[in-house]
């Protein structure tokens, strides 16, 4: 059986970062608190108000990130080792 590696741009892993959670561009943005407010109900414009340093891609890239984790893939992460 293959296994398929997908490969995330936008989401970083820092060990000396937010405890080295998945977060958005090296920003103290973590991908959970992008997943908690779509889950949430706010919309995509409510959560770029709410973070300007923020990309609508961004948003696109975490909920891709969540399907992925979710499908037990092995995930490519810049600057993972």
């Amino acid at each position: 059986m293959a296994i398929r590696v997908m490969s995330f741009e936008r989401i970083t892993v820092d060990p000396d970062q937010m405890g080295g959670v998945p977060c958005v561009r090296g920003l103290r943005i973590p991908v959970a608190t992008i997943l908690r407010m779509l889950a949430g109900g706010m919309s995509e414009e409510e959560i770029l108000a709410e973070y300007p340093d923020l990309e609508p891609e961004d948003i696109r890239e975490s909920l891709r990130f969540a399907a992925a984790s979710a499908m037990e893939r092995q995930l490519i992460l810049p600057g993972s080792a």
